[in-house]
């Protein structure tokens, strides 16, 4: 009998669309949670879909089915969430694609087949889940890019920005970008800045493997890699407060080291996110 964890995703991909997870690549997202070996029992995401702009827009329509076919491809049991529309009492039209309820239900009577379960989404009202996942006996993971709960980050047991996954985001202006070789763009954060010299060092994942919490570089199992940085690569707008904060996210080329053998430099840095802006 395989030893292998069992392992659920669930994707509010709503949520995550307006949250800085425009064109996730649900085939990266795939590796990233089975990363550890793990069976993948559970693969749901929970798409909008808006049928009155469908009747009107073919070519909606046309890319909707593409895409929602693509995610299949990959694997994925799809939730279509119709997009409802509101008009109060002053003539405003809202409209609203809520997948909460759904992916809390699914979550919570899954999970006694589950031993870890991956949330990716950023939404606040998902804490009491979690919560009740957690004392159900299952490991809770959460992954996002931004206007993530802070509540939500401290309650889960592990968090991964989905900025820093190797590829999981693609880049628009490096379509063959091979992250992590020498003339690619990563992203990453600044683990030690001295302003007082005026460089530093930026740590990237170089892959996807167990050992995520490995975080120091020099440690031979560590999927990390760290680089040099001097302060003249620093994009105008990047601060010393945003590199001295590890939830700071930054865009980066490398560059080979004139300085070390095989080394790499972080060159053309760039500020994708940071909590204080």
């Amino acid at each position: 009998m395989s030893n292998a964890l069992k392992v659920g995703v669930f994707v509010d991909a709503e949520n995550i669309k307006l949250n800085g997870g425009y064109q996730l690549r649900y085939d990266v997202l795939r590796n990233f949670a089975g990363r550890d070996g793990g069976h993948l029992l559970r693969l749901n995401t929970y798409l909008a879909f808006d049928k009155d702009r469908a009747k009107e827009d073919i070519e909606y329509k046309k890319k909707s089915d593409a895409y929602q076919q693509m995610v299949r491809d990959f694997g994925w049991k799809i939730i279509v969430k119709f997009v409802r529309r509101y008009t109060d009492d002053e003539g405003n039209v809202t409209t609203k694609a809520n997948a909460d309820l759904d992916l809390a239900v699914d979550a919570m009577l899954q999970a006694e087949n589950l031993d870890s379960i991956l949330l990716v989404t950023g939404d606040g009202d998902f804490l009491q889940v979690v919560t009740a996942l957690q004392n159900r006996g299952c490991r809770v993971e959460l992954l996002a890019f931004k206007n993530i709960s802070r509540q939500l980050k401290r309650q889960v047991d592990a968090f991964y920005s989905g900025y820093l996954i190797p590829n999981l985001l693609p880049y628009s202006y490096e379509p063959n970008n091979e992250w992590g070789e020498v003339g690619s763009c990563v992203r990453g954060v600044c683990t030690k800045w001295f302003p007082d010299k005026g460089y530093g060092f930026l740590r990237f994942i170089k892959r996807l493997d167990p050992n995520l919490w490995i975080t120091d570089s020099r440690e031979e199992d560590s999927p990390y890699e760290s680089v040099f940085c001097h302060a003249n690569e620093l994009a105008d707008g990047v601060s010393v407060d945003d590199l001295l904060s590890r939830e700071t996210i930054l865009d980066f080329y490398l560059a080979e080291s004139d300085q070390k053998d095989n080394g790499k430099i972080a060159t053309n840095v760039r500020l994708i996110h940071s909590t204080g802006r």
